[in-house]
């Protein structure tokens, strides 16, 4: 694939590949909804800035329509809720500012409470929230990968049927010829090397380390019960046929076992745990490398 997009978007970097016989013109075209696109994303979702839909969540009650592709999102993110034991939650984004994770990138951690229970404070209808009280809400955990396939489905939309979409690491892959894509898998010791590597046809993989983004004792995932952030997990990597799905389930394979989560849902997975031991589904496509 010869045409390739680099952009930074959402807090992460993009590399966007096409197929060598697309013309130049019809790329510009698409990047221009795709970007037209990631804009309103962030000033729905962002708990960043200050003119986004979700920072005028967090003063003001009242019901919200979200964009009508949110619908799914929010289903997911319900199902990982209640399937997690609220360890999967949009409702931890004041959590997440008060340990320091905030607007400002302060870094600095404030008094931390737990978030409160999901039916206490919004309810959900299709693509719509009723907030029944300010809140902060955070949709880290699947936003990203919610993105990579609306994205995705732009590209399609367009009669493309083979490409990649990478956001910081985690992508949809589509190949009509079903060509097969290796995946380096980061070491979370050494984030200049790959510990592994996965090959992928038409799927998509995310990746969930804590080694990216942390300060003092904690890192973007929280525990929001016991207001810690998981160490026992140094990295989880899912496969699924949908990127937000593989994001989501690698934010929920860190607070719960993964038979928890396969009667509900179709993936493959591979997990690092601290002392290096490895866990992985039988169908997961990929090799490690011995130390």
């Amino acid at each position: 694939m010869e045409h390739r997009q680099e952009f930074h978007a959402i807090g992460t970097h993009w590399c966007i590949d096409f197929p060598t016989t697309l013309d130049a013109y019809r790329v510009e075209f698409v990047m221009q909804r795709i970007h037209s696109r990631i804009d309103e994303f962030d000033k729905t979702y962002s708990r960043f800035r200050p003119d986004s839909i979700v920072t005028m969540m967090s003063k003001t009650t009242g019901r919200y329509e979200l964009p009508s592709d949110a619908a799914p999102m929010l289903a997911l993110y319900r199902r990982l809720y209640d399937l997690t034991d609220g360890a999967v939650t949009p409702l931890i984004g004041q959590t997440l500012s008060d340990a320091g994770y905030d607007a400002a990138y302060s870094l600095k951690t404030k008094s931390m409470s737990s978030p409160k229970r999901w039916d206490d404070v919004m309810r959900v209808e299709g693509s719509a929230i009723d907030l029944l009280e300010p809140v902060l809400l955070d949709f880290g955990a699947a936003g990203k990968g919610y993105l990579i396939d609306i994205v995705s489905e732009i590209i399609e939309s367009e009669g493309i049927d083979s490409y990649c979409v990478d956001a910081g690491g985690d992508m949809r892959y589509r190949s009509s010829a079903g060509e097969v894509l290796r995946v380096g898998l980061e070491d979370p010791s050494n984030v200049s090397q790959a510990i592994g590597v996965a090959s992928i046809v038409n799927k998509s993989i995310c990746g969930s380390a804590g080694n990216r983004r942390t300060w003092g004792a904690f890192t973007h995932i929280l525990d929001p019960k016991l207001l810690t952030s998981p160490r026992h997990i140094l990295a989880v990597w899912v496969i699924a046929d949908t990127t937000m799905l593989a994001d989501g389930l690698t934010t929920a394979l860190m607070f719960v076992d993964p038979e928890v989560l396969r009667p509900e849902f179709d993936f493959e997975f591979a997990i690092v745990h601290e002392d290096f031991s490895l866990t992985r589904s039988a169908g997961f496509p990929g090799e490690f490398f011995q130390s």
